[in-house]
């Protein structure tokens, strides 16, 4: 997806670790990409291309609503410059049991926009042909879904590919946890009162959660506003807020419910 002049944004898994990859173009000619700099964190990769004058989309930093129409390009198993229409089926959505593997699939847009292996990093399109997000990733039929697909919020991929362009690496907000989610089980063990949750397996030294307060065993219920069923829950809360920013954890500690300041850090990948 073209970002500026001479620069397309596309996920890094897509470039994985090459340095040099190939620009297809919707003429059917291609010119030589040069990666700049990715990031593990969101999934983002820029790289600067040898064809200048590119046609550069304009890109809606708000998000869309539910139920509007959506627009995802690529190029699904080969097939170039496809195009399947949809609507946007949600936001904020996180892929279930993804962050054992990655922090990058969590708080997206789903559509039901077909995307298929070769859509990744192609644009996703409201109706009136603004770029709402970056074509990521897909729950295939195998595991029974039927049309869920995922993107990256065009506000993000706007915000991490700016940084990269600037100096390659992109901060994101730091907490310091490691969390689990809560079973039944583990809710027993604890005497906690609540069902949902995450349990904290283990805190950073010296991170923003130490600083709070937040100690092993503490089951995180919330962060700011946001319930947290689920460890992708907090990292979808975690990614709507911005370094330095003061908000608050509230834990099932024994017995007890405790809101817990804290004061969100900067990790940099």
């Amino acid at each position: 997806m073209v970002l500026r002049s001479d620069v397309v944004v596309t996920n890094e898994h897509v470039v994985g670790d090459a340095r040099e990859v190939a620009v297809a173009l919707a003429s059917g000619d291609e010119t030589t990409g040069h990666v700049l700099a990715t990031d593990s964190v969101t999934d983002v990769a820029v790289v600067r291309t040898d064809r200048k004058n590119l046609p550069v989309p304009q890109f809606r930093t708000d998000l869309p609503r539910p139920g509007e129409p959506a627009v995802a390009i690529g190029s699904p198993l080969g097939f170039e410059n496809s195009v399947s229409a949809g609507i946007i089926s949600g936001l904020h959505r996180s892929i279930p049991g993804s962050a054992a593997q990655t922090r990058s699939l969590v708080d997206l847009i789903q559509t039901d926009a077909s995307i298929s292996p070769g859509n990744s990093g192609g644009a996703l399109l409201d109706a009136q042909g603004r770029v709402v997000g970056l074509n990521e990733a897909y729950i295939p039929p195998s595991a029974g879904a039927v049309d869920l697909g995922f993107a990256i919020p065009a506000a993000t991929v706007l915000d991490v590919a700016g940084q990269l362009l600037a100096d390659g690496t992109a901060d994101h907000p730091y907490l310091g946890v490691s969390a689990a989610r809560l079973t039944g089980e583990i809710q027993r063990q604890l005497g906690v009162p609540v069902d949902r949750g995450v349990v904290v397996l283990a805190v950073d030294e010296n991170s923003p959660a130490a600083r709070a307060g937040v100690r092993g065993g503490d089951v995180i219920v919330s962060l700011g506003d946001r319930d947290i069923g689920s460890v992708e829950d907090l990292l979808g809360a975690l990614r709507e807020t911005d370094p330095g920013q003061r908000t608050s954890l509230t834990v099932a500690r024994g017995d007890q419910r405790t809101q817990l300041p804290v004061v969100i850090g900067t990790r940099t990948p």
